[in-house]
C-alpha cells in the first residue's frame, strides 16, 4: 500500500514537471515568433495557432511570462507589485511543499487513497488555482467599480474643462485630486495623461478601452474622440455622457429590481408552499395509512 502511494506521488509530481517544462518552453517559443515575425514581417499561420492558445484559462494558470503576470497584477489593482517573476516558482514551491507535508503525516498517520487524493487536489486546488482564481475576482471587481465611478469623473472633468483647462491638464489635475477618493481611478488617470504624452490621446483613449473594456468606458472614449476629431463642445459631451451613463445604470437596476419577484418565487415555492402542502396533506395520509 505505502509502494502504491510512493509511485502516485512520484507520478504527480512528474506531472507537474512536465507541465511547467512545457509550458516554458511554450512561453520561449511565443516570445520567439513575436521577434521573428517583428524583424521579418512575416503573418506566419502556425504563430496563430500558438496565439489562439493564450485564451486558455489552463495556460494562465502555469505561465511564465512575467510582463503577462505584471498585467494581470496591474488589472486586478496591485500597481506597484514588482515580484511577478516570483509568481509562478512560488505557487510550485507552495504545492511541492504541501505534498511533502501530505507525505511525512502519511507515513505517521497513514491515509486512505482516496483521503490522500482529495488532500492533493485540495492543496493543487489552494496553491494553483486559487490565486488566479482571486486575481481575476479582483479585476472583474475593480471593472465593475470603474463603471460605476465614471460618471463623477465626468461631472468633475467638465468642471475642469469648463474652466478653460485642456482635456490632458485636467487628467493631470484629477490624477493627483483624486488619489484620496479612489486611487484606482487616479491611476487610471495618470496612466492615460502619460500615454497621452506619448503616443497621442486617441491612442491613449483606445489604450483605456483596452484596459478598462466596460460599456461606460466604450461610450466615454467613442465621444471623446468624436469630439476631438470634429471639434464639438467637450463640456456638453462630458455632462451628456455623465447623465446618459446614470440613466443606463437606473435602468439596469430596474431591470434587477424586476427579476427580484422571479427569482423569489423559488425559495418561496420550496422552502413555504411545499412544507404548506405537506402539513394540509399529512395528517389525511397517515389518518387513511392507519385504517389500512
Amino acid at each position: 500500500m505505502d509502494r502504491q502511494i510512493y509511485i502516485f506521488l512520484l507520478l504527480m509530481i512528474t506531472a507537474v514537471a512536465l507541465i511547467a517544462f512545457v509550458m516554458i518552453v511554450f512561453s520561449a517559443y511565443k516570445r520567439r515568433s513575436v521577434i521573428s515575425g517583428f524583424s521579418h514581417n512575416k503573418d506566419n499561420s502556425s504563430s496563430k495557432k500558438w496565439w489562439g492558445l493564450k485564451d486558455v484559462s489552463f495556460s494562465q494558470l502555469l505561465t511564465t511570462n512575467v510582463d503577462e503576470v505584471q498585467q494581470r497584477f496591474v488589472a486586478a489593482g496591485f500597481y506597484d507589485f514588482s515580484y511577478a517573476r516570483f509568481y509562478m516558482p512560488v505557487k510550485i514551491v507552495g504545492f511541492a511543499l504541501g505534498v511533502v507535508g501530505i507525505v511525512f503525516y502519511h507515513r505517521a498517520h497513514p491515509l486512505a487513497m482516496e483521503t490522500l487524493v482529495i488532500a492533493i487536489s485540495s492543496i493543487a486546488l489552494v496553491c494553483i488555482v486559487a490565486p488566479d482564481w482571486y486575481l481575476n475576482y479582483r479585476k472583474k471587481w475593480l471593472l465593475n467599480k470603474i463603471s460605476n465611478q465614471l460618471p463623477y469623473l465626468l461631472d468633475l472633468m467638465a468642471v475642469c474643462v469648463q474652466t478653460g483647462m485642456t482635456i490632458e491638464s485636467s487628467m493631470s489635475y484629477l490624477a493627483q485630486e483624486m488619489k484620496g477618493f479612489d486611487r484606482h481611478l487616479a491611476q487610471m488617470l495618470r496612466r492615460t495623461n502619460e500615454r497621452s504624452r506619448v503616443v497621442g490621446l486617441e491612442q491613449a483613449l483606445d489604450e483605456l478601452y483596452t484596459s478598462v473594456p466596460s460599456n461606460p468606458m466604450r461610450s466615454f472614449v467613442m465621444t471623446l474622440k468624436q469630439s476631438l476629431q470634429y471639434g464639438s463642445s467637450i463640456y456638453q459631451v462630458l455632462t451628456g455622457l455623465a447623465a446618459d451613463i446614470r440613466e443606463v445604470k437606473m435602468l439596469e437596476l430596474e431591470e434587477k429590481i424586476g427579476k427580484l419577484s422571479a427569482k423569489m418565487s423559488i425559495p418561496l415555492i420550496v422552502f413555504i408552499m411545499i412544507p404548506l402542502v405537506i402539513l394540509i396533506a399529512a395528517p389525511g395520509v397517515m389518518r387513511m395509512m392507519s385504517n389500512a
